[in-house]
């Protein structure tokens, strides 16, 4: 009997078992990439169908089955679309919206988050708990009350309701921030204090170096909502001269919905900053997903 198992476990990790093993490895690492490349094709059909629709005539649109593939590319109604609405000036509109909106978070929430994760004081992890748990409230419940304090103070049919509050903090990018503040050698702060650094000279000589992957996570998460963002626009921007990209292509539809050539084609053009603003910084974004919330 115990020859036999000897005999057993030799085969098995022989030259037959280990080609075995390798083959089943490879197999399920095939089995992965198809899923994987599957579920990319399932995300980009709906963006490549935009796309192709812009590329559409009218006729074709409405075509049954549905054509995959445009027959004669329609590439002037790229440049028809940016002409039945202020299309350009919906974007200037947006981008200083977004510009705005980045620089008001990446402070605030920076030097938020260095109080909460380096800086001693009583209480402080109590105040963070009820800080964090702001998170659960929904958006809804604090609009009425924030228009009615906007309109008090003359804000209503401007663009700062959309931006001064990003000055002052995001629980979920504090929270973001400060696990990565929580990854930084406790060493590095108390030598700079011994050497006589005030708190702020701490935060921008050797925090915010070390912040640049988490604050451009947070610049793009921020760049991102607040480029999408169609309710706030919607709410306190009153002139049509004021209007961010979302509104103008909610006007569009409801001015020209019967072309919807020309609508994907805003729409895919509207696509285009998101774009280029990922792939320059993709690098970076992952880095900073992969480095925060590493330390509780």
């Amino acid at each position: 009997m115990h020859a036999s198992d000897t005999f057993s476990t030799a085969s098995a990790g022989g030259p037959g078992g280990l080609r075995s093993r390798r083959n089943q490895e490879r197999l399920g690492q095939a089995l992965a990439y198809l899923i994987c490349t599957l579920v990319a094709l399932a995300f980009v059909f709906p963006l490549y169908w935009m796309v192709s629709t812009a590329l559409k005539t009218d006729a074709e649109i409405f075509l049954v089955p549905p054509s995959l593939f445009p027959a004669d590319p329609q590439w002037q109604n790229f440049a028809a679309s940016t002409e039945y609405i202020p299309f350009w000036q919906y974007m200037v509109n947006t981008l200083l919206i977004c510009v705005l909106a980045i620089v008001g978070t990446v402070t605030s929430c920076s030097l938020i988050a260095y109080g909460f994760a380096r800086v001693r004081w009583p209480g402080r992890n109590g105040v963070f708990i009820v800080y964090l748990s702001t998170i659960m409230l929904p958006a809804q419940v604090t609009m009425i009350p924030l228009y009615i304090v906007f309109r008090q103070i003359g804000w209503i049919g401007t663009i700062w309701p959309l931006v001064v509050p990003a000055f002052f903090g995001n629980a979920l990018y504090v929270f973001l921030l400060r696990q990565f503040f929580m990854t930084i050698p406790n060493e590095l702060t108390d030598a700079a204090r011994i050497d006589g650094a005030s708190e702020l000279g701490i935060f921008r000589r050797i925090m915010l170096p070390l912040l640049k992957p988490a604050l451009a996570t947070v610049a793009l998460f921020t760049f991102v909502a607040t480029y999408r963002d169609f309710l706030g626009p919607l709410i306190y921007l009153t002139e049509q001269n004021q209007w961010t990209i979302s509104l103008g292509l909610k006007m569009f539809q409801n001015m020209y919905g019967a072309q919807w050539q020309l609508m994907m084609a805003a729409a895919t053009l509207t696509m285009i900053p998101t774009v280029i603003l990922f792939f320059l910084t993709q690098r970076t974004f992952i880095e900073g997903i992969a480095l925060t919330g590493i330390k509780g």
